[in-house]
Formats: C-alpha cells, structure tokens, sequence
C-alpha cells in the first residue's frame, strides 16, 4: 500500500447516505397522475409516473408508465433486458415478443423474462374504437448498471405517427 488518501470514501459514503435521507425525507409520496403530461416519443404515447429524472419522488427504485396505445395501433419495437411487468388497464390487442404473438386483454398482467441477450417487444391494440392502456414497472436498475442494463438497450423501430 501506498500513502494514504486524500479522500476518506467511507465518510463519502456517510455523506451521500445523509443527502440522500434529506431528498428522500422531502420526497412526493403521491404522485398524481392527472397532473403528469403524456409525452409522444419513439415508443408512442407514454406518461411516466416514476423515472430516474423525477427526483421529486420519494422513491427512485423503480420505473413506472402507462403506455397509451392508440384505436389500431401499435407502439415502437424496442430490445430491452426484459424483467418487466405490465397490467393492462384497458383494451385489448398482443404483445410481440421476439417475433411470437402473445394475446392480452383487460386486467390481464403481462410478464417479460430476462434474457442475456435482451427481447425485443412491441405492443398492439387491436382495438378499431378505444385506446388501449398498459401500466408498466420495472425495477431501476439503470442507476446500478447504466441504460444498456447489461444487453443493449436499442430502438429497433419507432411506432408510426
């Protein structure tokens, strides 16, 4: 070993954890989802309710959102690492998952198995009249292990317009 540090990450460690309890301590308990925009983006229509850059939460552990897909349509196709669950709140349609339909409707929860490799997913709302709506949560582990979670983290098409 040589010298000794200049920084004292162990007290670092402290200090994070003390900031970290403060921000947390203030944090929103509720979040309310009719004060949340939906946003258009490469997947379709989207309102997020938790995400890593909403730090006025108290809770930063997981991702949740609503996918809102529109009367006959389908959202982008996106790989991803999987482990993510879906309850459809309202609609129906199926799921693409690596290529292979599975067919969903309301209340029916949609579960999507880690693979190394990632899976590619792409939903669609067979539905000519109503939207369809999928509330999602995944854990965050894009603080821990960066966006690519391991597997690549790709918009493989986006949803049309």
């Amino acid at each position: 070993m040589s010298g000794t540090a200049s920084t004292n990450r162990l007290e670092r460690l402290f200090e994070i954890r003390d900031k970290q309890r403060k921000v947390k301590e203030q944090g929103q308990i509720i979040v309310r989802g009719k004060e949340l925009p939906l946003e258009k983006n490469r997947q379709g229509l989207q309102k997020w309710y938790m995400h890593p850059d909403m730090e006025e939460n108290c809770l930063n552990s997981l991702l949740v959102f609503v996918q809102e897909i529109p009367p006959g349509g389908r959202t982008g196709k996106q790989k991803s690492q999987g482990g993510q669950i879906g309850v459809v709140w309202g609609g129906r349609g199926y799921t693409l998952v690596d290529g292979v339909r599975h067919d969903w409707e309301t209340h029916d929860v949609l579960n999507f198995p880690v693979r190394t490799a990632g899976i590619v997913l792409q939903h669609v709302n067979t539905d000519m009249k109503e939207s369809a709506r999928i509330i999602f949560c995944e854990p965050n582990v894009i603080d821990s292990l960066g966006v690519d979670r391991g597997c690549g983290f790709e918009q493989v098409e986006d949803a049309p317009e």
